[in-house]
């Protein structure tokens, strides 16, 4: 079933227009960037600062453990991180006028930008719980 599911998706995204025009391939890459940035800079944080490399594998794995549930200063913290790139994908993407050159100047440094935004704001604002996904 997920081979099926996967097959629809790569169908549905149409993935030669996106090899058809070289500035629409590096646009899809600078857009994918923008989101992967702030997750490493995310998950960096948090081994390097937070837990001082310091990880407790049993907890992994344990339904009950330190890492069960979202915690919503993470999720937070991803948007936050993802937000100074949305003029520059936006300025890239669609023909909206008024956007600023400087955004799209930003956006071509997407990964380097959300990486530094949160990881710095994971550092500093540390999290603290998490969110049971359980119901009840």
């Amino acid at each position: 079933t997920g081979g099926l599911i996967t097959a629809v998706i790569g169908i549905l995204i149409m993935p030669w227009k996106l090899l058809a025009n070289a500035d629409i391939y590096i646009t899809w890459l600078l857009s994918y960037s923008a989101l992967l940035g702030p997750i490493a800079g995310i998950l960096i944080a948090d081994y390097y600062i937070v837990r001082k490399r310091i990880l407790e594998l049993p907890e992994l794995y344990r339904e009950e453990g330190l890492f069960r549930g979202i915690n919503g200063k993470t999720l937070f913290v991803l948007l936050l991180a993802i937000l100074p790139n949305l003029p520059g994908f936006l300025s890239k993407t669609t023909s909206i006028e008024g956007i600023p050159e400087v955004f799209g100047t930003m956006f071509d440094f997407a990964w380097f930008i959300g990486f530094g935004v949160a990881f710095l704001l994971y550092a500093i604002w540390k999290p603290t719980k998490t969110i049971s996904t359980e119901n009840g």
